[in-house]
């Protein structure tokens, strides 16, 4: 498929003119100081500090950053219905595949400040780390002291690590945000859960509702009405909201498969801005290289680090794991094929 140019258009519309510095907290996301306000083409000596909006990747977590394993009690899934990895496994990929969403605008500041205002006799340089990614889940608020996601846990340690380890702008910063919970009645009434989602995401975004700091990528899963919350945040926000992911999951065992894979459905606009559907993180990966939301490098560290994961972890090479990993693996190359052409 060509390669997306919805928002690299979108982008370059939203200038931020008033100079800032951004300090990222060891607890929260992005707390900002102006410094002065230098209203667009004045001669201040010290250029804008940002171009280009940063990125906050709002997630969920059963079924998208680690699989719930299918799990019911009384006839009610305890956080989701995949089955295809065991409980509690973590998706090959995830983590590096939103490191690279939260990085990418990092990148595309450090290039055009460099290209436009970098100064080697010059005391300002441009410092900016990735906005942490904030949580949206139906785990209910009153089971917290349960639930809760700590800094030792295996979740917040798996971000960190990404973070550290990167081969581009690595940092110690980075990992767990602010995390929005839900409430028992959500999992007594489970119609609930997608508008209890929504309205969590509406009181994140009130850090900065003009979207001219941070703007936002919001990844979820086909099993509990994360579609109906993301949906709602394009047609709500669309100023502020890039694009959603949705992880497609299932409750069939892999044994009934058909031998390609299951069916992805195709990516759609609401209110111009994208929704995509997809299998592995690599196959999500490709889709937002496409939509320049992710570098081409970012893409390609993404397909090594699942690719590690499967390998790491010992699955069988014929595994429904492993195909739906090498079907989205020719995508992301069919991706890179088109972006070098």
């Amino acid at each position: 498929m060509l390669r997306y140019s919805l928002l690299l258009s979108s982008l370059a519309l939203l200038c931020y003119c008033v100079e800032c510095a951004i300090a990222f907290s060891s607890t929260n996301n992005a707390s900002l100081r102006q410094v002065s306000a230098a209203p667009s083409g004045s001669s201040s000596s010290t250029p804008p500090l940002l171009t280009f909006p940063l990125t906050q990747v709002v997630s969920d977590i059963d079924d998208t950053l680690k699989s719930s394993g299918g799990v019911q009690v009384a006839g009610v899934n305890l956080g989701g219905i995949d089955v295809q990895y065991e409980r509690g496994d973590f998706y090959p990929g995830v983590f590096q595949f939103m490191w690279e969403l939260s990085l990418h605008p990092v990148t595309i500041n450090q290039r055009h400040y460099d290209d436009h205002f970098y100064d080697k006799d010059s005391a300002f340089s441009l410092q900016l780390s990735p906005p942490k990614v904030a949580v949206l889940t139906a785990r209910a608020e009153e089971f917290k002291a349960a639930l809760e996601i700590k800094d030792g846990s295996k979740l917040a340690k798996a971000f960190r690590r990404t973070g550290e380890l990167s081969e581009v702008n690595p940092t110690t910063e980075w990992g767990i945000g602010p995390v929005l919970y839900g409430s028992v009645s959500e999992w007594i009434i489970q119609d609930r859960k997608g508008l209890r989602k929504f309205n969590n995401f509406e009181r994140l975004i009130e850090q900065d509702p003009t979207g001219q700091i941070l703007q936002y990528v919001y990844v979820g899963d086909t099993g509990e009405l994360d579609q109906e919350a993301g949906e709602t945040m394009l047609r709500e926000y669309p100023e502020v909201v890039k694009a959603v992911f949705l992880h497609v999951v299932s409750s069939d065992p892999p044994s009934s498969y058909p031998p390609s894979g299951i069916a992805i459905p195709p990516p759609k606009l609401i209110n111009g801005r994208p929704l995509v559907f997809f299998r592995t993180y690599v196959g999500a990966a490709a889709r937002a290289t496409q939509l320049g939301l992710m570098e081409d490098d970012g893409l390609m560290r993404v397909v090594e680090e699942a690719e590690r994961s499967l390998k790491d972890g010992g699955v069988p090479k014929g595994s429904s794991k492993w195909i739906d990993l090498e079907r989205d693996v020719e995508m992301a190359y069919r991706t890179l094929e088109v972006d070098l052409s």
